[in-house]
């Protein structure tokens, strides 16, 4: 691995991966939800859901801090891969590692049941994540977490209307895999949901 990819994280959009226009999409009869108009079979998940399209460029440009790649974050959720090196995320008997911005006092017991977009990482890479990435440098929370399931997708949520699919709103919404509005949603990440979790640093 070069060095470029060790200074940026493996998740981190490219400027070469940029999208500049709004996705077609065409709503399909009976209400039925959304699709593309010339959909291939690898635009939707084992479980029909639908995803956003993104340019393969890593590496090319500049790099976008703070602007996740779709399919890397997917992948990395999936297989559970370190968001900075792409490795194996760091695994011990206490659970997987994770770094998150320290909300530690949104709820008691926090972070368990949350639901996060964040890959996990690797010990090596954990230093060098809290130094590198903003959202960290103001206070984090280093975590482990016996169990953290696939739990569903964060996208664009569409509503049907006369002359086609419009946004519902133009923030992402997290959406569980059991939610009948997944019909309507453009996938952009993976979420996995925390459960018996432990934080280490004080």
């Amino acid at each position: 691995m070069n060095s470029t990819k060790l200074r940026v994280p493996y998740i981190t959009s490219w400027s070469a991966e940029a999208t500049t226009t709004a996705p077609h999409l065409i709503q399909l009869p009976n209400k039925r939800g959304i699709a593309y108009p010339d959909e291939t079979i690898g635009d939707r998940d084992s479980r029909g859901i639908l995803w956003a399209r993104t340019p393969l460029a890593q590496g090319q440009g500049t790099p976008e801090f703070g602007q996740v790649h779709s399919a890397r974050q997917r992948r990395a959720m999936r297989k559970l891969l370190c968001q900075v090196c792409a490795n194996p995320a760091d695994h011990n008997p206490d659970g997987i590692l994770w770094v998150l911005p320290d909300h530690r006092t949104d709820w008691p017991n926090w972070p368990n049941g949350m639901g996060i977009t964040e890959p996990p990482i690797c010990t090596p890479c954990l230093n060098l994540s809290t130094r590198a990435c903003p959202a960290l440098r103001h206070g984090h929370a280093i975590i482990r977490a016996a169990h953290a399931p696939l739990a569903g997708v964060q996208g664009g949520l569409y509503t049907p209307t006369p002359i086609g699919p419009r946004p519902q709103s133009p923030d992402p919404q997290i959406l569980h895999y059991d939610s009948p509005r997944l019909l309507w949603l453009l996938a952009f990440h993976l979420v996995r949901e925390l459960t018996e979790t432990t934080v280490l640093n004080p």
